[in-house]
């Protein structure tokens, strides 16, 4: 493994019950620089976050993070790590309100009133939203407001590694330009991120490195800018251009 890269895969195959999804997975993620995981829907990057963090068990291979491996450890336990998963679905807990759902996730605090007062503010003024809507119910907030709200409460504390599947989903253009202002701002603190994206226009202006998956392998991977400036090869890896 290369000193450079926070995380990598090598090798890793996925069965979900009888199902065999990844196939032998290569992938590296290098340190302090914002990764994009493309493919077509059913290419396995889903799966493959869900192996990094433990909630898929990998059946071969090595799953590496900062020199260990992490392979068969319980997910808990690889969150400890500093790596914060958003899911696709974003797992908001709808009953408790925006407070309580980011009071959840600040694990070293018991009341609001201990959550890092600066990072709260930086988090509303990447999001205001969140602060709008501090004492409402979680599951009242629009689609745009839950995604908002699932990465805040992945940075309420700092993390080494940030994951996140389909971040742009759903959204308007506005929401989308302030989600790529909040990551790039945590790639300015240093935050390694892997994200999950269908939206390649996000794709290009965020990320730095690029690997895109197809029928449970990584069939590409190189700089973004080298995909985004190659329609004749987005159309061979996606079926689509930039």
């Amino acid at each position: 493994m290369s000193a450079d890269n926070l995380l990598t895969l090598d090798g890793v195959h996925t069965h979900i019950a009888a199902y065999h999804i990844l196939h032998g997975v290569d992938l590296a993620v290098p340190r302090g620089q914002v990764t994009m995981l493309l493919g077509r829907n059913g290419a396995g990057k889903t799966t493959t976050l869900r192996t990094i963090m433990g909630l898929w068990r990998a059946s071969r291979g090595s799953v590496r993070f900062a020199g260990q491996d992490i392979g068969q450890w319980p997910t808990p336990r690889i969150a400890e790590l500093g790596i914060a998963y958003v899911p696709e679905n974003m797992g908001i807990f709808a009953d408790l309100t925006v407070k309580e759902n980011l009071l959840l996730a600040a694990r070293g605090a018991r009341t609001a009133q201990q959550i890092d007062g600066a990072r709260l503010q930086w988090i509303f003024s990447l999001f205001p939203a969140v602060e709008k809507f501090w004492n409402h119910p979680a599951g009242k907030l629009s689609g745009g407001q839950k995604q908002m709200l699932a990465v805040s409460r992945a940075i309420v504390e700092p993390r080494e590694l940030l994951i996140v599947d389909e971040p742009s989903k759903g959204l308007a253009p506005a929401i989308i330009h302030n989600m790529i202002e909040a990551f790039a701002q945590l790639k300015a603190q240093g935050v390694t991120i892997l994200l999950v994206e269908q939206n390649l226009s996000f794709a290009e202006r965020l990320g730095d490195r690029v690997a895109v998956m197809d029928n449970g392998r990584v069939v590409h991977a190189g700089a973004m800018r080298a995909l985004a400036e190659d329609a004749a090869l987005q159309h061979a890896l996606l079926g689509l251009a930039l």
